[in-house]
């Protein structure tokens, strides 16, 4: 585990592979349209639980999986971002419901190792197209539901996105001192 930090705050961290689509803005919010291989990812889904307290449950439990709590003992090495789907309510505000997205490293795609935790799912997903937004801080749930809103008026009556989910991703450890990369991302939807 210490090793897995060390990585992440000093080593080459693989990332899920996109490709930048077009870039836009509209006042101060500027966002991008990518284009989001598909694959394998662990995922871990919480529900009853806020979304803050949802993912400090569901975080550890993906750490100790690429950390080598898994059938081979191997540490995997990590990913970014670390992806969380959160689902609105009618309202805006979030539901007791996360599901965690961990991008398997290109070197176990094909034969991922099997979780040792039960919570843990390996799930072979199709690519996907986002308008996504960065910003930086501490992000809690209230930070990515208000980034969210700023992107959808953003993108209003321009693109067509899911409205039931979206994701929220970071890109640096919680101790890393600063410099934390977060994004919104909404899915692109076809209708």
């Amino acid at each position: 585990m210490l090793g897995m930090i060390k990585n992440s705050l000093f080593g080459s961290v693989e990332t899920w592979p996109w490709q930048v689509l077009s870039k836009g803005s509209k006042g101060d919010v500027f966002y991008e349209e990518r284009a989001c291989e598909g694959g394998k990812f662990a995922t871990v889904e919480v529900t009853d639980k806020p979304v803050d307290e949802a993912l400090r449950e569901a975080m550890p439990k993906v750490m100790k999986y690429v950390g080598g709590s898994n059938d081979k003992g191997l540490g995997m090495g990590m990913t970014v971002p670390i992806s969380f789907a959160v689902f609105p309510s009618d309202d805006g505000d979030l539901q007791k419901k996360l599901k965690v997205w961990f991008w398997i490293p290109n070197k176990f795609q094909s034969d991922p190792p099997a979780p040792s935790d039960d919570s843990i799912k390996i799930e072979d997903r199709e690519g996907i197209t986002v308008y996504s937004t960065q910003f930086g801080g501490y992000a809690k749930a209230a930070d990515y539901a208000a980034q969210a809103i700023q992107l959808r008026s953003a993108l209003e009556s321009t693109a067509k996105y899911q409205t039931d989910f979206y994701f929220c991703t970071g890109y640096d450890p919680p101790m890393k001192p600063y410099g934390h990369r977060n994004e919104v991302w909404l899915v692109k939807s076809s209708e």
